[in-house]
């Protein structure tokens, strides 16, 4: 049995999703909208048989599984009509940007069927750290170091969603450095938020330029951040899960390598396309969660979690 799939949000993200529902076996993609006919037509080249529909209403209607990958604003709306009509929501991260909304919408999502799309959690990456720390070859794990530097934020392939750049509900610490909280919280222990010092341009509406942050687990064990935008460099997206026999990193989100002192070397081997892989990974945990099962995605709660501490370090708080 397939689950009957739309996509409210025709960005980048959704257009991903969609060219991996048309390949995945438990999906298909039955209803795509987007307020922009510029992000549909843009769809429909990548799954041409797929209907575009009139509105968001329409597409939920269409559907037994809801995939938002819209601005985080309205997407609090959609999860709440999608989740009362008895769909299973699949939502982009992050949460939200208003804590108390989102505070609301995971009290009102629980009992539904429900995830947020933080893309490493069923990653082959993961799974081998996971084991790793499992089968005692990292030893204790004492800390993760997080380094996000950028040329220019958006990245290139990111332009067409403006929105991005603004400090309303863009940034890179929403989007990028979110991801990382979340895969340290699944490693070490829930987070505190010890301080922060956000930078921001002199236009008050433009998104962070960099970012500091310090947090902790309830022992003491610290997760460092450091974030920048500018420069001529690569995009450079590194975690080091630091430990006392086996250190482990992950580079381009989909690349972990190892280290016991030495050189670091890939502890997998990876895949020819590492993000179809995540992808088609991610559709397999979620056709588990339709069908009630155990679900290796991020909850809602543990979404909150990390928006928590995102804003807290937007606001420059401790």
């Amino acid at each position: 049995m397939t689950h009957k799939t739309a996509i409210i949000g025709l960005g980048i993200m959704g257009r991903r999703l969609l060219d991996n529902l048309v390949f995945h076996p438990g999906f298909e993609p039955v209803a795509l909208w987007d307020p922009s006919p510029e992000s549909c037509a843009k769809a429909r080249e990548v799954a041409p048989g797929v209907p575009v529909v009139d509105s968001a209403e329409a597409a939920i209607a269409a559907a037994d599984v809801v995939y938002l990958a819209c601005p985080p604003v309205p997407r609090k709306a959609y999860a709440l009509a999608a989740a009362a009509a008895g769909k299973t929501v699949f939502l982009e991260k992050p949460l939200g940007v208003d804590i108390a909304e989102s505070e609301d919408l995971v009290k009102r999502l629980a009992g539904t069927r429900a995830a947020v799309n933080f893309t490493q959690a069923s990653s082959i990456g993961f799974e081998v750290l996971r084991n790793a720390i499992a089968g005692g070859e990292t030893g204790d794990v004492l800390g993760i170091d997080i380094v996000v530097t950028y040329p220019a934020w958006p990245r290139a392939w990111q332009v067409d969603a403006d929105w991005l750049r603004f400090k309303a509900e863009g940034g890179y610490t929403r989007e990028v450095i979110s991801h990382f909280l979340f895969l340290s919280e699944r490693f070490l222990a829930p987070l505190t938020l010890k301080w922060a010092r956000p930078s921001y341009p002199a236009d008050p509406a433009l998104c962070e330029s960099e970012i500091l942050a310090r947090l902790e687990t309830a022992d003491g064990r610290p997760v460092s951040v450091i974030g920048t935008v500018g420069g001529a460099q690569p995009d450079r997206q590194e975690v080091t899960v630091k430990a006392a026999k086996t250190s482990f990193r992950f580079t381009e989100f989909y690349q972990l390598w190892k280290s016991s002192g030495g050189d670091w070397a890939a502890a997998y081997e990876f895949p020819a396309d590492p993000r179809r892989s995540s992808l088609q990974r991610q559709l397999d945990e979620l056709d588990k969660l339709v069908r009630g099962e155990k679900s290796l995605l991020a909850t809602p709660e543990e979404a909150l979690r990390v928006q928590v501490l995102i804003e807290g370090m937007l606001a420059g708080k401790g």
